[in-house]
């Protein structure tokens, strides 16, 4: 008998806490603050895109549910996505040095500014897969760190 109070308690303040963080339209919002770690200058900016799926990720700007890059004012930058929809989502993060908003190459095609994924995945021979780099975002507020890395 005791368990079962206990039970009704937990699921009433479940949905109760629940409740509080649903907007009107009834859906449940979560943000995804991504910490960037290895920035070593405040030079530039840092562009991030948020992708809900494998299409287009890492590189399609147009296939993200968000993209927005910051100007760095700190050599530790955090930069929020709001109101997402708890889900699997995968983040795709590089050191704007130069600011034109693309991610610069050399002549093999190998990145020549820092980037990072979510989940910090090991790069071998290329780009993460989705699920590789994929975080759940549920509840209020997800966070996690990214750490830039660089192949030169």
């Amino acid at each position: 008998m005791k368990s079962s109070s206990l039970l009704t308690n937990l699921l009433l303040s479940t949905s109760t806490a629940l409740m509080l963080h649903q907007p009107a339209n009834g859906s449940l919002t979560s943000n995804l603050t991504v910490e960037i770690a290895g920035l070593s200058e405040t030079k530039g900016q840092v562009c991030l895109s948020l992708f809900s799926s494998g299409r287009g990720f890492p590189d399609s700007k147009e296939d993200a549910v968000n993209t927005q890059c910051v100007k760095i004012t700190d050599k530790l930058l955090e930069v929020t996505f709001d109101n997402l929809e708890p889900r699997t989502y995968a983040v795709a993060v590089f050191w704007d040095n130069n600011e034109d908003e693309e991610l610069n190459r050399n002549f093999l095609g190998i990145p020549t500014e820092k980037f990072g994924f979510s989940s910090n995945p090991v790069i071998r021979t290329g780009p993460p897969k989705f699920g590789e780099s994929a975080v759940m975002v549920v509840g209020k507020n997800t966070r996690i760190s990214i750490k830039l890395q660089s192949l030169l």
